[in-house]
């Protein structure tokens, strides 16, 4: 469960195998990025939040659901850069964290990607009807259809085709997938402006009536704001598409944290300005919770906008359904290279370069809930995958900076071949079968030991350095006393470190712990009073003493050799990385019990093909770990 693997870009051991090509530049990661995240959401979240939870202060929420958004990019950036290899966070989970946790991440995702594409194919075709007239207008065998033998199932035939279309152009290669991507990106982006300009327009002209109201900027309060950026939060989401596509940056180091700091900021701006011009038009209170934009301009006898909203829509929801494809084949890629899924999912195509059985059967699998189930009660288990993701992200960045992995396994087919790299078993060198297994049991005790033997050390060589006599002797003598002492500062060292890394370790688990049980009590109203009390001061009491505990403690400095050098550093570690866990597990904690038990058939199935296939077939079976000199 917690044997851990080395970054894919820098490992020894693997023989030569099949690689994506690298063809995506800066500006295509910021159109995937963006595609993925502006969903038709921004089309129907203006509405709904603004009414019942924020009112005007509604581009307040998009500013702090897209800082927060924000924490969980800084530390997906250090990642990308140091580790660029396909499977995105399970990639990431499986170096720093073990390979049960980067099994349960990369399974729940997924889940998410399968479910986030067939909702969203689901969600175009109500908007693709109105270039039509209505539904009802629809070729039949484009439009839904309901199948009383069926107990009513509701089947959506387009939204089944578009997730094969897009599943072809996955399959015709990444240049091109890309291509399409930002064309629909770039049109939606453009009808989004056009809401903008043209809502500017009509405000300026006709005046802000929106931000008139009695009510104020804040008619719900300042929880009502928070509240909405809880809501929100869910609409950036999206973005870490971009660092599945790691292993096909042309530049990774630089291009990475810059896609994904550039498509975040993008869409935090396209959110705040369209929500800004809407509330403005329209009291909140009088905003169509379905058609909050279409309505707004209706409001002022302007009905044409109609086209350039649904065109945006429709565009939004196809460059977000590329964007749910997209990542799925390529962690399902990561994990068959890692032996936990069956090897034919690493298969890369030769002619263009993309795993396509990968991506056919995700694309396959999309396609059957598109158009069987209305997946809208499922949306909500979209947002565990991705919650879990940025939870081990942050998690993995704390490791890296305090307790990175210091050694390099060489799988069981690989360590018969140990010899060769020297007599290392015969040397000092620590050789173990555990990635956490050390030799601090073993020098328990030692540590005062060795300071008492580096004074007899010290005091013998100043006696050796006094004597007057043998003064070739006393070189001699010298040499030997200055070797010891050497070797005896090189052991206390290496215990100093040890005991360090393990107190880092410490820190940063009983650091989560305290976040889970402060989030436990924010998230749970029902709780009496004290107990909830009581909560937050043990939650906030860990956290801060843990905080406090890692700030006092030096940074490791095999940090700067992890994965590749001259990686993109996360700001302000270990705060913005606790600050991040914090909110992910939040969000976690408050997504609700039906939820849960609907995550927990997912995870239960994901155990036992873990177990029955994953552990066994796993790359790093008995893998032996050696110091990276030695890999």
């Amino acid at each position: 469960m917690l044997r851990k693997k080395e970054v894919d870009s820098v490992d020894r051991s693997r023989v030569r195998r099949q690689q994506l090509e690298r063809k995506l530049s800066a500006f295509d990661l910021v159109a995937v990025g963006v595609g993925a995240t502006v969903g038709a959401g921004v089309y129907i979240l203006v509405g709904t939040v603004a009414r019942d939870h924020a009112g005007p202060a509604l581009t307040l929420s998009f500013l702090i659901a897209g800082l927060a958004a924000g924490l969980s990019a800084f530390c997906y950036a250090e990642l990308a850069s140091r580790c660029p290899s396909a499977g995105g966070a399970y990639h990431y989970a499986y170096i720093c964290i073990g390979e049960g946790i980067a099994w349960l991440v990369g399974w729940s995702l997924i889940l998410e990607y399968t479910i986030g594409g067939a909702a969203v194919a689901r969600g175009i075709s109500p908007n693709l009807a109105l270039f039509f007239g209505g539904e009802e207008k629809m070729p039949s065998f484009l439009a839904r259809h309901t199948i009383l033998e069926l107990g009513g199932v509701v089947i959506d035939p387009c939204a089944a085709i578009l997730v094969i279309i897009a599943t072809v152009l996955m399959c015709l290669g990444i240049d091109k997938s890309t291509l399409v991507q930002k064309i629909a990106t770039t049109i939606n982006a453009s009808a989004l402006l056009f809401i903008v300009i043209a809502g500017g327009y009509l405000g300026f002209k006709n005046g802000w009536i929106g931000y008139e109201m009695t009510s104020g900027y804040f008619p719900f309060g300042m929880n009502g704001m928070f509240a909405g950026s809880a809501i929100v939060f869910f609409s950036y989401i999206g973005f870490d598409s971009v660092t599945s596509t790691a292993e096909e940056v042309m530049n990774p180091q630089r291009d990475l944290p810059l896609g994904i700091g550039t498509a975040i900021s993008v869409c935090c701006i396209l959110y705040m300005l369209v929500s800004a011009v809407i509330v403005g038009l329209v009291p909140y209170h009088a905003l169509d919770p379905d058609t909050p934009i279409s309505s707004a301009f209706s409001s002022y006898g302007v009905q044409w906008p109609v086209y350039f909203i649904t065109t945006g829509a429709v565009t939004a929801l196809f460059a977000s359904l590329l964007g749910s494809i997209l990542p799925q084949p390529r962690i399902m890629m990561a994990m068959a290279r890692d032996g936990l899924l069956w090897s034919c999912f690493s298969d890369i195509n030769e002619r263009t370069h993309v795993p396509v059985k990968g991506t056919a059967v995700s694309g396959i699998c999309a396609a059957i809930l598109a158009f069987f189930m209305d997946v809208s009660q499922l949306s909500g288990m979209v947002s565990v995958g991705t919650l879990l993701a940025f939870t081990s992200v942050a998690v993995s960045v704390l490791i890296i900076r305090y307790v990175p992995p210091n050694g390099v396994p060489l799988p069981l087919q690989d360590s018969q071949s140990l010899p060769s790299y020297g007599n290392i078993q015969d040397s000092e060198i620590e050789i173990s079968q555990d990635p956490f297994e050390s030799s601090d049991n073993e020098n328990q005790g030692l540590h005062e030991e060795e300071e008492a033997s580096l004074v007899r050390s010290l005091l013998e060589r100043d006696r050796l350095q006094g004597s007057e006599s043998g003064e070739d002797e006393n070189q001699v003598l010298h040499g030997e006393e200055e070797a010891s002492l050497e070797r005896h500062r090189l052991i206390l060292q290496g215990t100093r470190n040890r005991q360090r890394r393990q107190f880092a370790a410490w820190a940063i688990a009983l650091l989560y712990v305290g976040i889970i049980v402060f989030a436990f009590a924010a998230a749970s109203d029902g709780l009496p009073s004290s107990l909830r009390h009581t909560f937050y001061a043990v939650g906030g009491l860990l956290i801060l003493g843990c905080l406090i505990a890692l700030v006092r403690k030096e940074q490791d400095d095999a940090r700067h050799n992890f994965g590749l050098t001259g990686a993109y550093n996360c700001p302000f570690v270990p705060f913005l990385p606790a600050a991040c866990l914090l909110i992910n597990t939040y969000l976690l904690v408050d997504i609700g019990a039906a939820t849960w038990i609907r995550v927990s058939v997912w995870l239960v199935m994901g155990v036992l093909v873990y177990v029955f296939y994953g552990r066994r077939h796993s790359r790093l079976v008995d893998p032996l770990y050696v110091p990276p000199e030695f890999a």
